[in-house]
């Protein structure tokens, strides 16, 4: 009797001690597809070089106080791909490269973090500055064995109870059995549509759930699958600080229970792909839709958590290049993409023809890049840029020839190195502050990060 009376006693004060410390009502999860930890110290160090100085000017996430290393491998493959990766974060299973939301048979569901926290009673919501069907915000609603498989996740998406999606576009939105488009079947299905932060201002009080996207001008004529590189902005255009901040003015309005909140960076991935240094700018951009975050944070210190992760690193990125040397403010002269520096180079030929001479595409490159200006490049390197230049000019390669030499020279006068085009096994990191944080010190498995999560918030892992 007195064992069991003991026993009873030691739960009641468990349970008032986790009264007393609180529980994460509000939770944010945001993920920087790509980031691992030399891809952080890389923007914390180009914001120092910035300064004139050796060393790291700190950026907002990676200050708080709890930090760990994360292990990304998924079930079939030692490197993971976002599909797999995502579905670990948001599920905490394993599965094979190409699946979500399913195990590795490619047919069985599984419930994520985003469903236990609507079953709490939480709402719920799903951000990126990529499409909305794209690998990662599908993890947390979508249920296919082949990520590509854009419509049918779509389809999925429009069928689901989430309050809130924030993105660039749908990848594939018309019906290839010549009905209803996707649009149409969110709007049947409850959703109100968006065009544009202004536009969402104007829409979101009336709506019952929100899919926020890009106007459709910048889907039609730009890019539907991703917002802008921060890079390209215009002040017309959507931005990740834009979507967050939507998203918690639209969740809190719902006035549930807390909510939960996946913002991803997917942009730092596809620079790493491409091995453009234009990812430091990406992530710094992230930064600043988690500073959206930390302002709420310090309006509920007591009631939220924030968890900053990746689902892998991409680029095998190194900081140097044989001598002991890092020249990261040449990054500062960059002022495209590469996409949009193949974008213009085509309009300018298109214009210009026999007058687009080397002189006038090294004047651009000059004018695009600080080459020869801010940043020295060798005779070696400017011999690699004009040649790639005439075989665009000539039409024996295209604008693509020129972007993958620029940033070649880029990183070579930067310093830095990649070791491929994919993804790698390097540890990610994961960064965390708030009611729940000390979970995620130390080394872990990305298939306990949502885990971690549900418990700070109270929520029930099925």
């Amino acid at each position: 009797m007195k064992k069991r009376l003991f026993s009873t006693l030691s739960i009641l004060l468990v349970a008032l001690a986790t009264v007393a410390e609180g529980r994460a009502k509000y939770v944010f999860y945001f993920i920087g597809d790509g980031m691992g930890v030399n891809q952080v110290n890389a923007a914390e160090t180009y914001l120092g070089a910035l300064e004139g100085r050796i060393g790291i000017q700190e950026l907002c996430f990676p200050s708080f106080p709890y930090v760990g290393l994360i292990n990304t491998q998924s079930a079939t493959n030692g490197v993971t791909d976002s599909a797999a990766g995502g579905t670990a974060l948001a599920s905490g299973n394993k599965t094979k490269n190409g699946a979500l939301g399913v195990l590795k048979d490619l047919t069985t569901p599984v419930t994520c973090i985003a469903d236990w926290a609507r079953e709490a009673g939480a709402a719920v919501g799903i951000t990126t500055s990529v499409s909305v069907d794209h690998a990662t915000p599908a993890a947390f609603y979508a249920h296919v064995g082949n990520r590509n498989e854009y419509y049918k996740i779509g389809e999925q998406l429009t069928k689901t109870n989430v309050d809130f999606f924030g993105a660039s576009d749908f990848n594939k939105p018309d019906n290839p059995d010549d009905g209803p488009n996707l649009y149409e079947q969110a709007k049947a299905n409850g959703f109100t549509i968006a065009r544009g932060y202004k536009d969402y201002q104007k829409k979101a009080k009336k709506a019952d759930k929100m899919i926020l996207f890009q106007t459709e001008e910048a889907s039609s004529k730009v890019e539907r699958g991703s917002i802008p590189f921060a890079l390209d902005r215009t002040k017309n255009d959507l931005t990740l600080q834009d979507i967050t901040r939507a998203a918690i003015n639209f969740l809190t309005s719902k006035q549930k229970d807390g909510f939960f909140l996946m913002v991803e960076g997917g942009k730092i991935d596809w620079g790493c792909h491409s091995n453009d240094p234009v990812f430091i700018s990406e992530l710094i951009d992230m930064d600043n839709a988690v500073k959206v975050a930390y302002e709420f944070y310090q309006q509920h210190p007591d009631e939220t958590l924030i968890v900053i992760t990746a689902d892998h690193e991409t680029g095998g990125l190194v900081l140097g290049r044989g001598a002991y040397e890092l020249n990261l403010k040449a990054v500062a002269s960059q002022r495209m993409s590469m996409g949009k520096l193949e974008r213009e180079l085509k309009a300018k030929k298109e214009k210009l023809g026999d007058k687009f001479t080397w002189e006038e595409g090294k004047k651009f490159l000059t004018e695009s890049f600080g080459f020869w200006g801010d940043v020295k490049v060798s005779d070696e390197q400017a011999s690699r840029l004009e040649r790639s230049f005439n075989e665009f000019k000539e039409g024996k390669a295209g604008a693509d020839r020129v972007s993958g030499t620029v940033r070649r020279v880029i990183s070579e006068c930067a310093m830095i190195g990649w070791q491929s085009g994919g993804h790698s096994n390097g540890y990610v990191p994961a960064f965390a502050i708030g009611v729940g944080a000390e979970q995620f010190q130390g080394r872990f498995d990305n298939t306990e990060i949502s885990k971690k999560m549900a418990k700070a918030a109270g929520w029930e892992v099925k």
